[in-house]
């Protein structure tokens, strides 16, 4: 990623969005398959949204994330679910680890992720998580998630190539150059149940090797690779006790070795990292804190980091910066807007905490963004007015910072 030089630049999270007509087609491909009628629905909306993210002021759009299936509207997994249809190794289930009830409890040197509903955040706020009206997950449609039952493979070269190339196809309307296309990282990959490798680290590593593919197929076409990787910060709350810190970095270490292995070779300057706490909208209680992790996400050999800090949770952690040296030539994508509540965030506001951050770590370095993806956890009425006070609030923090 290279650095501002004349204006705070613009980009978000990922996931935008997608049209009731894309939601139809999308549940229609089930049954029909991928017809030549959707392969020109999913170009002209890629087409569209990047040119409506350039309208709103954003400088590095990507195709919305339009080529992951989204089950419905509102949609927490689909940054995950997409990559089913792109390894091969695995063999479907009719589980949906969102309600799977299962209790894996770890101990001392031996870290286990158990099931969501015994996330230590759902435990604490139990009623809450269960009440359909509280606001949690509201709406949120059943997906099963296969199991690994075979050696990982990659098979998702025609869908990757269909992502880059509408990217592509928007960009050259829009008359933009940078775009990004998120891949799920190694850390993520290996949260899928498994019943095949023997060992973590061997899971971890073919996740690596199978999901390579996909990251250099989007580099060597000229674009930047987003790895979206909450396992690193979002497995905490999914170990259930807590573990001691030693511990839970030990187990965040191997999987951060794991990400460097599957960018082995490849330019950091195309490659950034998405770090979040989860999307679902819920107290958080339980979230790591990021300075407590941010020496370990460092290590992860990219170009930049994106990272929540608009949420009420996280927003005090712009000052980790203050005694965090961020590598030279580094640029941190800190989100200034969030995805975790309705309310659209003043143009002001958003400046403010864009200038928080220029002051500390240089005007340069800094690429506002959102917290995570706006599409499937937001009204897209919201997420597009959300965006457009994103833009507007970097050109205000431009007129400040230059």
């Amino acid at each position: 990623m290279s650095l501002n030089t004349d204006h705070i630049r613009v980009t978000h999270a990922g996931s935008l969005p997608r049209t009731p007509e894309l939601i139809a087609a999308n549940a229609a491909k089930e049954s029909e398959g991928i017809t030549p009628g959707f392969l020109e629905l999913l170009e002209g909306s890629v087409v569209d949204v990047v040119q409506r993210q350039k309208d709103l002021g954003i400088d590095i759009p990507n195709d919305g994330e339009y080529g992951h299936t989204m089950s419905s509207s509102v949609d927490y997994g689909a940054w995950w679910n997409y990559s089913f249809a792109r390894l091969g190794g695995l063999q479907p289930t009719d589980v949906d680890r969102w309600a799977e009830a299962g209790v894996r409890r770890s101990s001392p040197g031996n870290v286990v992720l158990t099931s969501f509903p015994d996330r230590r955040d759902r435990q604490a706020f139990n009623e809450a998580y269960n009440d359909p009206s509280s606001g949690i997950l509201t709406h949120r449609k059943s997906v099963a998630q296969p199991k690994i039952t075979g050696p990982l493979s990659y098979t998702g070269q025609d869908l990757v190539a269909s992502d880059v190339r509408n990217l592509k196809t928007g960009l050259a309307a829009a008359g933009l150059s940078d775009g990004f296309v998120a891949s799920l990282s190694p850390g993520s990959c290996a949260r899928l149940a498994n019943e095949y490798y023997k060992t973590d680290e061997e899971l971890l590593y073919a996740c690596a090797d199978a999901m390579r593919e996909e990251y250099k197929a989007i580099i060597d076409a000229g674009l930047t690779v987003q790895l979206d990787d909450p396992s690193l910060a979002e497995s905490w709350d999914q170990i259930n006790p807590e573990p001691s810190l030693e511990d839970y970095l030990k187990f965040i270490q191997l999987r951060v070795e794991a990400t460097n292995w599957a960018l082995r070779d490849l330019p950091q300057d195309q490659i950034r990292l998405h770090v979040c706490w989860g999307s679902w909208h819920g107290p958080h209680t339980t979230d790591i804190p990021l300075a407590d992790i941010i020496g370990s996400v460092l290590q992860v050999n990219a170009g930049a980091y994106s990272f929540e800090a608009a949420n009420v949770r996280h927003e005090h952690e712009w000052r980790v910066w203050e005694d965090t040296k961020l590598p030279e030539g580094k640029v941190i994508i800190p989100g200034v807007v969030s995805h975790a509540t309705n309310v659209v965030e003043h143009p002001d506001l958003v400046a403010d905490r864009i200038v928080r951050f220029a002051e500390i770590v240089g005007r340069g370095n800094v690429i506002a963004s959102t917290d995570c993806g706006l599409g499937g956890r937001v009204h897209p009425q919201i997420a597009f007015a959300k965006l457009e006070a994103l833009g507007e609030g970097a050109r205000r923090a431009t007129k400040r910072l230059w």
